[in-house]
């Protein structure tokens, strides 16, 4: 036989169904009990009447007659003045002294005794026996009935219960089962899958994180073959270059000189940096870039900066401005910053129009340092702005691919930002062209 694997569904349908088969027999049982004990009570209360009325026609005639002669041994007078009368052995008469006058005597220590008084005074007592169990069939057949009743209603909630287990299955296991559905889909690779989201509850907040986790892969899965492919693309370039220029020297179409070799060693260390670049990505993803952290202030670490790119940028005919307030301490690698500032610099050598300027400022604010690379035209479109920080992005016309680099500059200043806890982000700039702000903590 095949094993059937038990779903969700069928679990709780089953625990809801044994949770109200449970109560119901619980229920069952405690009527019977309750039925029975009560019901047994009741008809010793109406015994408890009778014997009442029973003590009142006994004085009356007592009065009549003088003295217990009348009933004395006489079962069919007793149960003839008990109307409706009880069953003889349950009862017992004892005169004034204490003497059995009929019925035993033993039923006065155990059951309910009743007083036969006669113009103010006591000549005997009536006693009944309590009622343990039914005795008539009609009280039989009336208890039989009530307990039948009990477990059919018992039943009838139990299939009510079922009922309303396959509802409220159907609504509460129908979400997860699209969830699971969607996982599968998700695992086997569909990571445009997503959950529709129709209630606020927990499993409405479970299908929203699962969109967002869908969403979350379908962008990196996105990002990664755009990767691929610019990586692949970035190195075919100048191998392609190099290539071109090695077979135009095989071939005697270019003369071998110092020129050739200048264009193939300029192809080959663009080469290297690319590569370079990648590995210092690649290190930072798995956190294997190592940082030497300490106090640093930033305005010597600027000028430093600026001091080595100087001359690039005097090439570019690039006017460079600097606002550098003292006290801009930060902890952090020393190496690493200046690396960030040196690709920031070289991002506005290399994008800036000639002739215009480069404004380099750091200042404290609060618990924040701020350091502003400012440059003139041309700007970045806005759209363009929350993307110069991806990998290989690169904007069209001006700043273009045309201008050279690999486009993982930017990609490198934030994985710095980041190991240093700073926010890094681009806005248009006051002089036309890009504001590069890095966020720094400050070091008290």
């Amino acid at each position: 036989m095949l094993a059937v694997k038990a779903g969700i569904a069928l679990k709780f349908f089953l625990a809801i169904l044994l949770a109200a088969a449970v109560a119901a027999a619980a229920m069952a049982i405690a009527t019977r009990s309750s039925f029975q004990s009560g019901f047994l009570g009741y008809l010793n209360q109406v015994d408890a009447q009778r014997l009442d009325e029973l003590a009142g026609r006994l004085a009356s005639e007592y009065r009549r007659s003088g003295n217990w002669d009348f009933v004395r041994d006489d079962y069919a007078k007793l149960r003839a003045l008990a109307l409706p009368a009880p069953t003889v052995p349950r009862l017992a008469l004892i005169d004034a002294k204490g003497d059995t006058v009929l019925g035993n005597a033993e039923l006065a220590a155990e059951g309910a005794v009743k007083p036969v008084q006669v113009d103010g005074h006591t000549v005997g007592w009536i006693a009944r026996a309590p009622l343990r169990r039914l005795s008539t069939a009609a009280e039989v057949t009336f208890q039989q009935e009530q307990l039948r009743s009990a477990w059919v209603i018992a039943a009838l909630a139990v299939v009510l219960a079922a009922a309303l287990a396959l509802v409220l299955g159907r609504a509460f296991v129908t979400p997860v089962k699209r969830v699971a559905e969607a996982t599968h889909r998700l695992a086997a690779g569909d990571y445009a899958t997503r959950v529709p989201v129709r209630s606020r509850d927990e499993l409405g907040r479970l299908a929203a994180d699962f969109n967002r986790l869908a969403e979350t892969l379908e962008h990196n899965e996105t990002l990664r073959r755009r990767f691929m492919a610019d990586v692949s693309h970035e190195l075919r370039t100048p191998l392609a270059v190099v290539s071109a220029e090695l077979e135009a020297l095989e071939d005697g179409v270019r003369p071998l000189t110092r020129e050739s070799l200048a264009s193939l060693r300029g192809e080959v260390s663009a080469l290297g940096k690319l590569i370079d670049d990648l590995n210092q990505l690649a290190l930072a993803d798995v956190g294997a870039l190592a940082y030497r952290k300490r106090r640093v202030d930033l305005a010597p670490l600027l000028e430093q900066a600026l001091e080595s790119y100087r001359e690039r940028l005097a090439e570019r005919g690039l006017l460079i401005e600097t606002v550098l307030a003292r006290g801009t301490i930060v902890f952090g690698d020393a190496d690493r910053l200046l690396a960030m500032f040196r690709n920031l610099l070289e991002n506005s050598a290399r994008y800036t129009d000639t002739g215009g300027r480069v404004r380099v400022s750091a200042r404290r604010e609060g618990d924040r340092v701020i350091v502003d690379f400012d440059d003139s035209a041309p700007g970045v479109p806005a759209d363009a702005l929350p993307h110069l920080f991806e990998r290989f992005y690169r904007v069209d016309a001006s700043r273009s691919r045309a201008n050279g680099g690999s486009g993982l500059g930017l990609a490198i200043c934030r994985s710095i930002a980041a190991a240093h806890d700073a926010e890094i982000g681009a806005f248009d700039s006051p002089l036309g062209g890009l504001r590069v702000r890095v966020t720094l903590p400050y070091a008290a």
